[in-house]
């Protein structure tokens, strides 16, 4: 195999950079984005930033759905934590996501007594509701196109056993109109993506058609070993010497082209496109995943009123800018000075898909 027979073997690795940096001499630098956070961590822990430099530039692109999560949602779930009667069920890294007072995350309200649960999956927030039948159980659903399956799966099965004191907070986000966005964005300087592989493995391979056809920009959907990046990053490479972009699947070994069906049929299912806001990225039309009207009964937004305001990041902090790619980490004048893994500022920070805490951790690299 491909993968077994190079990506895992050095020379096949040094044959790979070898012929990057000789592509790269000819079209001079050039940015590549990877849109996903599992490769904001493996290009980090693997130093792929300073092996490929000075003519690639890997940026970090919107692919950590905690980071994402805008500063007035966060408010608004500290308020919904404090509401008597309400356990709010929550993957871990959102715990420690400040909203726009820096400090207050939902960990710090934990301690101060809100009922606030950490799970692993959504199916284990529907078993907390069944568990606590005369108390409010919200889980609070972020992610992309990977976790809106699991979701929609927790919904369904709440309505199919009758569990009326379950409801989703449903903070989910679509891809596609976000890449459009930041495409769209006067300051937006990149030659080609990163695509991620995870997400593909749920919509296929074909949801990133339109970066070629649509903008002329390169895509390659890749796995997330070193080999697989750096193989996806020669191919993204060879395309732009060449002048002839187009959509390719690296990480075929997981990747079909048009995802997986009863994935796609379940998001359907529940959820429809809305409209929602990207910390970063303002509001962007579509781009959110909302209940359908017959689903209203677990929705949160409904039950609660949810109303996210519009208060802004932490002053100083640059996590929107770190999203959009046209900020390294250490270019915030807070990184690593007021803010640290230990008292992080801002969610780039918080989230082990983050930017901010992959440059953290692996900054000797």
């Amino acid at each position: 195999m491909l993968f077994e027979d190079t990506f895992r073997r050095p020379e096949g690795s040094a044959r790979l950079l070898a012929a990057i940096h000789e592509l790269t001499e000819k079209t001079g630098p050039l940015r590549l984005m990877e849109i996903c956070g599992t490769h904001t961590m493996a290009i980090a822990k693997a130093g792929l930033r300073s092996a490929l430099a000075p003519g690639v530039q890997l940026l970090s692109g919107p692919g950590c759905p905690v980071c994402v999560t805008p500063a007035g949602a966060i408010d608004a779930i500290l308020q919904l934590c404090g509401k008597p009667g309400v356990i709010l069920a929550s993957y871990g890294d959102l715990l420690r996501v400040p909203g726009s007072v820096r400090g207050d995350t939902l960990l710090r309200r934990r301690a101060l007594g809100a009922q606030i649960q950490t799970v692993y999956s959504p199916m284990e927030a529907v078993e907390l509701a069944a568990q606590h039948p005369d108390t409010e159980v919200v889980f609070l659903g972020v992610g992309f196109e990977t976790t809106a399956p699991g979701t929609a799966a927790c919904i369904l099965e709440a309505a199919d056993r009758g569990i009326s004191n379950f409801s989703v907070l449903c903070l989910l986000k679509r891809t596609e109109p976000a890449l459009r966005a930041l495409i769209a964005a006067s300051d937006f300087a990149v030659d080609g993506f990163l695509c991620p592989g995870h997400v593909a493995a749920v919509t296929g391979a074909d949801a990133f058609a339109f970066l070629p056809e649509d903008y002329r920009l390169p895509a390659v959907v890749s796995g997330f070993e070193a080999g697989d990046i750096l193989y996806s990053v020669w191919r993204l490479v060879s395309m732009l010497s060449e002048g002839r972009p187009a959509l390719e699947n690296e990480y075929t070994r997981l990747v079909a082209p048009g995802g997986n069906p009863a994935a796609l049929a379940a998001i359907r299912q529940v959820f429809e496109p809305c409209s929602s806001l990207w910390r970063g990225l303002g509001e962007i039309p579509g781009s959110g995943y909302a209940l359908r009207p017959e689903y209203r009964h677990w929705d949160a937004v409904q039950k609660f009123g949810f109303a996210p305001g519009t208060e802004t990041e932490v002053p100083g902090c640059r996590c929107g800018d770190v999203i959009r790619g046209v900020c390294d980490p250490a270019q915030c004048p807070l990184f690593g000075k007021v803010c640290t893994p230990a008292d992080p500022v801002g969610p780039c920070m918080v989230s082990s898909e983050g930017a901010c805490a992959a440059a953290w951790k692996y900054r000797s690299r």
